[in-house]
């Protein structure tokens, strides 16, 4: 008799399935013949005398002694209508697997892992969340709700540019050398870049190169070597896009700050840091004569950083990356010292006159140690 519910446990459907309590010794002998072909997988019955083949996603099962037992990896689930029960997959999430084949969650991949092991060919393992060719963003996850550097970087970059500095060089007949290298970020559609004076000061030839790789000739408009700020201009085809500026006054001690430029010519090199402080006043740094105030940031600034933007996390400009004096210790000038140096030479430039150079304080040559 105990032979005949154990097969009719395997043949027939769980609906049809009777209950009954587990025999106090297995008898293999009792047991049906074993499976020999089960998509899912095999499972022992929860008596774990006999072997039967799983349950599969989406088949019925159940908690009795003789009900279907799912799959490895799924979950037997009631129905909130009807209160039936089902195998299911805990994951609904699509994955790829390493045949190159997207499955539409965890538990298919496995089983048919399974599938194929049985024929002899090799296991496939998930090696990617989402599609094979998109992958998976999900919004709610820490990736996409907390990446705030990501979101900022993806909003400036494209305004940010390398500036590379040549200069004549004769030597066996007259050629261009590069000289140097600097950043600078575009404050009109039309082509006015922002960056350091000392960046573009004694060269011959400016060339500007943007996010997307695109270059041009750039000539300077206007340049206060006191402050350390330069506009230079370039002609592009159409419109740019544009960095605006901050109110340095508003930092505050410990706000993160993003840095962006081109040290040591690596294009877009993206650091973070904070605020360390929001003025540091040049006679500090050892500038006797200097009325200049600068804000002072541990976002690493490197050869090649001068000239481009220290922004917040509203993508907003609240200094020019100038100068390090060591790892950790780095200072822009603020932005509110950058909006008087436009407003002033918009007024210039509406009056006709040139470019009007303030006497130079060496900013770039400082050396500063703990003597």
């Amino acid at each position: 008799m105990l032979w005949i519910v154990l097969l009719l446990s395997y043949a027939v459907p769980a609906a049809l399935l009777p209950s009954f309590r587990c025999p106090s010794r297995c008898d293999p002998s009792s047991c049906p013949p074993a499976p020999t072909n089960c998509p899912s997988g095999e499972t022992a019955l929860r008596c774990g005398c006999c072997t039967v083949c799983a349950a599969a996603e989406g088949e019925r099962c159940g908690e009795g002694a003789a009900d279907p037992i799912c799959a490895s990896a799924l979950s037997c689930v009631k129905s909130p209508v009807g209160g039936a029960r089902t195998c299911q997959c805990p994951s609904s999430q699509p994955v790829c697997g390493s045949d190159g084949k997207t499955y539409s969650n965890l538990c298919k991949l496995q089983a048919e892992s399974k599938a194929v092991q049985s024929q002899g060919s090799a296991a496939i393992i998930p090696i990617q969340r989402g599609d094979c060719q998109q992958g998976q963003k999900d919004p709610d996850s820490p990736r996409y709700k907390y990446n705030f550097i990501a979101d900022v970087v993806e909003k400036i970059a494209p305004a940010v540019v390398h500036i590379e500095l040549y200069r004549m060089f004769s030597f066996f007949g007259k050629r261009e050398i590069p000289a140097a290298s600097g950043s600078g970020f575009i404050v009109s559609e039309d082509g006015l870049i922002l960056t350091n004076a000392h960046v573009v000061t004694n060269k011959q030839r400016l060339k500007v190169e943007r996010s997307d790789g695109s270059t041009y000739d750039a000539k300077i408009i206007d340049v206060d070597e006191k402050a350390d700020i330069a506009l230079i201009k370039i002609k592009a085809k159409s419109k740019l896009p544009v960095l605006l500026l901050g109110r340095s006054e508003d930092l505050r001690p410990g706000e993160f700050v993003v840095a962006i430029g081109s040290p040591f010519s690596l294009q877009n090199t993206v650091t973070t840091g904070i605020v360390s402080t929001a003025q540091r006043g040049g006679k500090e740094l050892g500038l006797k004569n200097s009325d200049m105030e600068y804000i002072q940031t541990d976002a690493i600034i490197n050869y090649g950083n001068s000239g481009g933007p220290l922004v917040n996390l509203d993508g907003e400009v609240i200094g020019i990356n100038t100068l390090k004096v060591t790892a950790g210790i780095s200072f822009a000038i603020p932005s509110d010292k950058i909006r008087k140096f436009l407003a002033e030479s918009h007024g210039r430039q509406s009056a006709g006159q040139g470019i009007k150079k303030k006497r130079y304080l060496g900013i770039r040559m400082l050396s500063i140690n703990s003597a």
